[in-house]
């Protein structure tokens, strides 16, 4: 896979958020500006890579990225401030200038880092902040590290900028009053707007070879039958699904990965069928296959949970109803389905609560004894049905049941 410009791509799709960061970091590394931002968005919305992007174009500019150190923190990783400035540390590289003194606090501890920098200068480096799962280090205690970086951003001690990257909207409410008077409450929102044509352009690019990979005849041919596939109706619908699922490049990437890992020698381009399958496996329903592995028995009881379902327009039911639901058609159907002693019957269920085929509902007695405890049914019926028709092996009785209730 082609890993396509990805500047001009972000260009293209984020241009106003682009340059709001092209600009906010410039500002902060030629003229000393302290600032900060939070990037805003959805799961798969461009977020990261739209830092990264800008990040390149600052690094490829050498008037701006030599007066700029880039410190990256991630929410998942430094998990406490303690974590966070031996992080910063290490990235500063200035681990023998700290060497074994103690601090009486963090504030102290990241002023003497910064002042560190200006290494017997009176001009300070700038340094820039990327706080990936931004949202994360707000619950560290006392939000001691977010404090003092918008703290520093405001008093201009030393030229700092510090992004936020989050899918959290509501992140400002998680701010602590004295953290939020120092923010200075620049988002940068980012959603995914790209239209179809768009996406099936990106997904071209990705799949094209550069002129300079490799052999020209391969490249060239490689080149004209991607054309080729793009233009094919078969991959244009799969695409188009794909993309009124999620439109998300992550999504896009996934569906490719599949078709590329197979080409070998013996099947050295991607075909149409090749995106299909990546298509269904892409898009595999998890409940339906853990349904699949679940015995005869279990799937009675799934019938009897749906039937319930249908009966009580979604309300909860307990262990006892659908045991008396299973016993109508068990005592119906005697002489063609065998039947189980209720201590079998429990432990079944139990065993579709483990798989989360069916839940506790909260709220609703979860402190009585577990043959009364509400529960809910996770799967639908054109799920279930799906698996009836597919399932090897099947009752034809337990099939007529799925679809035709029991009289009361």
């Amino acid at each position: 896979m082609q890993p396509i410009n990805q500047q001009g791509r972000q260009k293209a799709i984020h241009p106003l958020q682009y340059m709001h960061l092209v600009d906010l970091i410039n500002r902060c590394a030629v003229r000393g500006e302290s600032n900060s931002a939070i990037v805003t968005g959805p799961h798969g919305s461009g977020k990261t890579m739209l830092v990264s992007s800008v990040l390149r174009e600052i690094e490829s500019n050498p008037k701006v990225s030599k007066n700029l150190l880039i410190i990256r923190l991630h929410g998942l990783l430094q998990t406490d401030d303690k974590i966070a400035i031996q992080e910063i540390t290490r990235q500063l590289q200035l681990d023998n200038v700290v060497g074994d003194k103690v601090f009486g606090s963090f504030a102290e501890n990241l002023a003497f880092l910064l002042e560190a920098l200006k290494s017997g200068s009176d001009t300070a480096q700038s340094v820039l902040f990327i706080l990936e799962e931004f949202d994360l280090f707000a619950h560290h205690k006392n939000q001691t590290l977010l404090y003092n970086l918008f703290d520093i951003c405001q008093s201009a001690q030393t030229p700092i900028a510090v992004i936020g990257v989050t899918r959290r909207l509501d992140v400002v409410e998680l701010l602590e009053k004295r953290v939020k008077s120092r923010f200075s409450h620049r988002h940068i929102h980012v959603f995914n707007s790209l239209a179809f044509p768009a996406y099936k352009e990106v997904c071209k690019r990705m799949l094209t070879l550069p002129a300079e990979v490799g052999d020209a005849k391969f490249v060239k041919r490689w080149n004209q039958d991607i054309e080729a596939l793009c233009s094919n109706a078969t991959v244009h619908d799969v695409l188009k699904k794909t993309y009124q699922l999620d439109k998300s490049i992550c999504r896009l990437q996934s569906l490719l990965l599949l078709p590329i890992c197979k080409v070998t020698e013996d099947h050295p381009g991607i075909e149409a069928v090749d995106l299909v399958e990546s298509s269904k496996h892409l898009g595999a329903d998890s409940k339906a296959a853990m349904l699949h592995g679940i015995s005869v028995l279990q799937l009675a009881l799934v019938i009897a949970m749906k039937h319930l379902t249908d009966l009580y327009e979604g309300d909860p039911f307990n262990f006892e109803m659908l045991y008396n639901e299973y016993l109508k058609f068990v005592q119906r159907k005697a002489h063609v389905v065998q039947s189980f002693e209720k201590p079998v019957v429990l432990k079944a269920f139990e065993h579709l609560v483990s798989l989360e085929i069916v839940k506790p509902v909260d709220g609703h007695g979860s402190r009585s004894q577990k043959e009364y405890r509400a529960m809910a049914l996770l799967v639908t019926s054109a799920q279930l049905m799906d698996v009836l028709n597919t399932y090897p092996g099947c009752p034809s009785e337990l099939k007529h049941w799925a679809s035709n209730p029991l009289p009361s």
